[in-house]
């Protein structure tokens, strides 16, 4: 069966955002990993930070990124393409999206959580092609010191990342200014931290567009 052609243009230039996306593997060791060619962004954050959520929000494709009320069910890095690709080395596409295992879950056992922890730790250090890592935070909670001390690898490993808060619509809106201004104060001083921080609501569809706009931009630097 073939794919019908994605609503936008997904041509090299990426002069639009696609709109229409496929999961092509999940990576469950770095030697599964997909060529590298097409530039990458991934999204990061705690178990439970909505991460699946906003990620089939911003591909407008309810079910893409599996989401879950357990911790921990991502346990590999998914990629997603613009349909249409099949993401092998004769066929690389214009952009591709990583979606990464959380952390900071409690119920998985410790060694599964080394090994989620050493492949995320490994393609951040290893991948030419990663262009920016979205590091979701949740409005709610504020940053916390897991996030920061992912945050500190990050920066180690010169990985360019921009904060991006989540679930922004469950807090009262007159806290909003200050949980933005609280958030960029935590990273003003983190040398691989892009300055502007995004605050986003999949349920509300509320960002999606700037967060569309930021990925599209890492993906042309």
């Amino acid at each position: 069966m073939t794919s019908e052609p994605p609503a936008q243009d997904t041509t090299d230039s990426l002069t639009s955002f696609p709109m229409q996306w496929d999961f092509i593997r999940g990576v469950p060791s770095m030697k599964f990993l997909p060529p590298e060619g097409p530039p990458e962004v991934a999204f990061a954050g705690r178990s439970n930070v909505g991460k699946s959520s906003l990620i089939n929000a911003v591909v407008s494709k309810k079910g893409l990124a599996r989401t879950s009320n357990t911790p921990g069910r991502t346990q590999e890095l998914n990629f997603f393409v613009p349909a249409g690709h099949a993401g092998s080395a004769d066929d690389l596409p214009p952009l591709a999206i990583v979606d990464m295992p959380g952390y900071g879950f409690a119920k998985a056992p410790k060694a599964q959580v080394d090994n989620w922890t050493k492949l995320v730790f490994s393609y951040l250090r290893g991948r030419v092609t990663l262009k920016r890592v979205y590091l979701l935070i949740d409005a709610r909670h504020g940053v916390k010191k897991n996030d920061e001390e992912v945050m500190d690898l990050l920066d180690k490993a010169a990985v360019s990342y921009q904060v991006v808060l989540t679930k922004i619509d469950k807090i009262k809106e007159a806290g909003v200014p200050r949980m933005y201004a609280e958030t960029a104060d935590r990273i003003k001083k983190r040398p691989a931290a892009f300055p502007e921080v995004l605050a986003t609501s999949s349920e509300k569809n509320i960002g999606l567009e700037e967060l569309r706009a930021a990925m599209l931009a890492a993906a042309q630097s």
